[in-house]
């Protein structure tokens, strides 16, 4: 089988590609993404390469990658490629609005690039199924009806940014799409996702906050100034998110037309500072006003997509879980330690 992801240079993506490669020997990954791929890209994909071709291409434009793909033999397509304009909840940053610089071209790649996509893939008789990879941003803030209780699929969709309403429109496209000609398509909902992999790149202008914690208590610093330890999120570590795209491109048939993919829990920043403390003795937080928080959060966002997602469906249909909280940030942790190290001494990159 060969994999199609776009968007594979980035983030989530990259580490999909080189999980569906190492977890088979005799898979293939393309990957079409409109940037060449970067240092951290290249030295991350090495032990992989021979089996992966990257086309730079804008999903725009299918006349720049139509040809090289229809050669390619793709059986499954999982398409990520996306302009993701996120404030990063710094005190400077958090007031404001990032779509308003380029709105346009938000709509444009988010939801035109998808159209694109999908007009290739539906001609082609060999594909197996077709995965868009969406986000929490499509729910509310606010929900379910039963406060504690895990955010469902269904219902509780009301997007406000463009982000996320061009998140829904690509959703309800590619599942017209397969209603239209036959395919066999979802869309999964990421939650709050970090890990392996995650940098700011031209796409993407934001880091969550389990990133910015562990790079701060791998670099040495003592203190990360915040304005709550009670703020929330349910993050999910990408390698985590891979397995479960991957779990859903395997399943002999589906059975929704979307997948929520989250840790299923909330974590505090008070809990995240404490277990990178565990890996960095000495680091802690302190609670600053607002004005001075290096890490800005809004602690009464606590449902809604805000709060925990119900990852009943997934783990039903394919058996996959995440991994405890605890233990994948940690893990994190330990991995940019390591690439840190490898990144400033060549002789130690495998």
């Amino acid at each position: 089988m060969t994999l199609l992801v776009t968007g594979g240079t980035g983030f989530v993506m990259s580490v999909l590609a080189r999980h569906w490669l190492e977890d088979d020997p005799g898979e293939r990954v393309v990957v079409l993404d409109s940037a060449v791929p970067d240092e951290a890209a290249r030295r991350y994909f090495a032990p992989v390469s021979d089996r992966l071709n990257v086309i730079v291409g804008d999903v725009r434009n299918p006349d720049s990658w139509r040809a090289e793909l229809d050669a390619s033999g793709i059986t499954h397509v999982v398409h990520g490629a996306t302009i993701t304009p996120i404030s990063r909840g710094t005190a400077e940053e958090g007031r404001r609005e990032p779509e308003a610089e380029q709105p346009a071209r938000i709509v444009d790649v988010n939801v035109m690039g998808t159209v694109a996509v999908l007009e290739w893939a539906r001609a082609r008789p060999d594909l197996r199924r077709f995965v868009y990879v969406s986000s929490g941003s499509v729910y509310k803030h606010h929900g379910p009806d039963r406060p504690g209780e895990p955010l469902p699929e269904d219902g509780y969709v009301m997007p406000r940014r463009l982000y996320g309403v061009s998140k829904l429109a690509s959703e309800l496209i590619t599942e017209r799409y397969g209603d239209l000609f036959g395919l066999s398509t979802t869309s999964v909902r990421l939650s709050s996702v970090y890990g392996t992999m995650d940098r700011a790149t031209a796409s993407r202008n934001f880091r969550h906050v389990p990133n910015r914690i562990a790079h701060m208590a791998v670099q040495g610093v003592k203190r990360v100034r915040v304005n709550s330890l009670e703020a929330v999120g349910d993050y999910i570590h990408a390698e985590d998110v891979a397995r479960g795209i991957a779990s859903l491109l395997r399943a002999p048939s589906l059975r929704y037309s979307a997948y929520n993919i989250a840790a299923g829990v909330t974590s505090t920043i008070g809990e995240l500072v404490q277990w990178a403390a565990q890996r960095a003795p000495g680091f802690h937080a302190e609670v600053v006003p607002e004005g001075e928080a290096d890490i800005l959060q809004d602690e009464s966002l606590r449902d809604g997509m805000w709060g925990a997602y119900d990852i009943a469906r997934i783990r039903t249909e394919t058996g996959w879980r995440p991994r405890p909280v605890r233990d994948a940030f940690q893990a994190y942790v330990d991995w940019v330690a390591a690439d840190r190290l490898a990144s400033v001494t060549p002789e130690a990159r495998t």
